[in-house]
């Protein structure tokens, strides 16, 4: 037998061969075309952008006081739901922090009192579905996913998680031990320690923006502390819920009604006082001595703003110049310095507290000086010199052209007119923001780095081998602050606990 089984036979031969042929000519005669149409990136030319429109979309007050969105998609079988829950960790007390984010897990996986944990992941499991909940910095929530034909019983079992959870005692032990594993690992991961630890230098060591989840704190929270919280923000006048998919409105507003509508409101509608803000280190250099690694993890940053500052699109076009594959950072820094492995540099907003502006990235033990006077060059040259034409033009595209992005499927602009509400930002500040953008200026871009970034108050952390780091870091500083990240140890009966972690 021949190749591919064909005899060698005359017959086999020719058949072969003429495939051959064939192949080849069609290959040949592809490659002038193909040659001819090569265009240099700079010669080629794209579609404008297409316009962004909002699908159409339900808003109503349920007389319980949720507010209820409701969008209908039939491009899919599916239906989706989220619900955002005015809570969050920041409203947990200082001397318990994880409170929050163990009511957020051991509501589901507590089950119900309708349902064990066990039951509530064989109904959801056999039907492909999900209900899911977490309570993080500023916002709780709850979601829930299945086929259209399965989302009426889903969306009974989502209410009752929501109405009804159980917080069974050994869910909410299993949770704790897990986060007692991710304290006994947090100092695994330089990059981790630098987030960290970063955080705590801008916004204070007892800061709910900075605070982390210890021993001690776990040990002072019990079932009853769980039940109690949940107790004090999950109601429906405290909550916004939204659903997205293959369904019709009419029926879907009988079935929220249905799972919602005896829910009772809360009579105590005073807005829980957020934690005032301020910037706790103005300026220094910090040290976190890590003899083992072999290049610096650096932050460097200060405090920033909020979303609804009027000069928050411009600050988001200095973004572009500054960060990013085309930005002024890699380009400079790591591209003709060689003096990073990653770079970046970012104007971080929050939407109801002041975010931060920070820069940074990881660089050779050996250059971390040279890497964060490199940076901090950058910074003040946005301050004293405008950006060029092409620099302002790619800064903006890059912008505008990841905005699209916002509104890939309805399931994201629905999350998105969602957050708004929550955070009080009227529901198209989204294409107030593209319109601004679009009209910033080079003059903008620098007016905005003169108000807004302020090297006197930059706070630089590095995580890395002081022996290693030469020049030394006295170069930038007369003074180096060491920081001390020994996890504080847990109480006695804890320690059988954390050997197994460690094991």
């Amino acid at each position: 037998m021949g190749l591919f089984g064909l005899s060698k036979g005359k017959k086999g031969v020719n058949w072969l061969g003429l495939l051959v042929m064939s192949m080849l000519l069609v290959v040949l005669l592809r490659l002038p075309a193909v040659a001819a149409t090569a265009q240099h990136y700079t010669e080629l030319s794209f579609e404008p952008l297409p316009e962004v429109k909002v699908p159409k979309y339900s808003r109503y007050l349920m007389d319980n006081g949720m507010v209820v969105y409701l969008m209908e998609d039939h491009e899919l079988p599916l239906v989706e739901g989220t619900a955002i829950i005015r809570t969050g960790d920041r409203l947990e007390p200082a001397d318990q922090v994880g409170l929050a984010s163990l009511t957020g897990t051991v509501m589901r996986t507590g089950g119900t009192q309708q349902h064990s944990a066990d039951q509530l992941n064989q109904l959801l499991e056999q039907r492909a579905a999900a209900v899911e909940t977490s309570i993080g910095e500023s916002s709780g929530s709850a979601s829930f996913s299945a086929l259209s034909e399965d989302s009426e019983m889903v969306l009974d079992l989502f209410a009752e998680v929501l109405q009804e959870p159980k917080f069974a005692q050994d869910k909410l032990d299993l949770a704790k031990t897990q986060l007692q594993g991710n304290i006994a690992r947090r100092n695994d991961d330089p990059s981790d320690i630098a987030a960290r630890e970063f955080q705590k230098l801008i916004y204070g060591q007892e800061s709910p923006y900075a605070r982390t989840v210890e021993y001690a704190t776990l040990d002072n929270i019990s079932r009853q502390d769980v039940v109690d919280f949940y107790q004090q923000y999950f109601h429906p006048n405290k909550m916004l819920l939204g659903i997205v998919g293959d369904f019709d409105s009419q029926k879907m507003r009988s079935l929220i009604q249905k799972n919602f509508g005896n829910w009772k409101s809360s009579q105590k509608l005073d807005k829980s006082n957020l934690p005032a803000v301020s910037q706790a280190k103005l300026g220094g250099i910090f040290l976190v001595d890590q003899p083992q690694l072999t290049q610096s993890y650096v932050q460097i940053g200060h405090l920033g703003g909020q979303f609804n500052s009027p000069d928050y699109p411009a600050l988001d076009v200095l973004n572009g110049v500054l960060n990013g594959f085309g930005g002024r950072l890699f380009n400079s820094v790591r591209s003709r310095q060689g003096l990073a492995y990653s770079v970046y540099g970012s104007w971080s907003p929050r939407y109801d507290y002041p975010g931060v502006f920070f820069a940074g990235g990881q660089t050779r033990s050996e250059a971390t000086v040279p890497f964060i006077k490199g940076i901090q060059t950058e910074i003040e040259k946005l301050k004293s010199e405008l950006v060029t034409p092409a620099e302002l033009a790619y800064a903006k595209d890059s912008v505008l052209n990841s905005f699209v992005f916002n509104f890939e499927n309805p399931s994201q602009t629905l999350s998105r007119l969602m957050r708004y509400e929550y955070y009080g930002y009227p529901a198209d500040f989204l294409f107030r923001y593209q319109k601004a953008v679009e009209a910033t200026t080079a003059a903008d871009v620098q007016r905005v780095a003169q108000t807004y970034l302020k090297p006197e108050n930059l706070v630089t952390l590095v995580v890395g081998n002081t022996a290693a780091i030469k020049p030394p870091l006295t170069q930038l500083a007369a003074e180096v602050t060491p920081l001390d990240i020994t996890i504080p140890e847990p109480k006695p009966a804890g320690n059988s606990i954390r050997e197994r972690l460690r094991s």
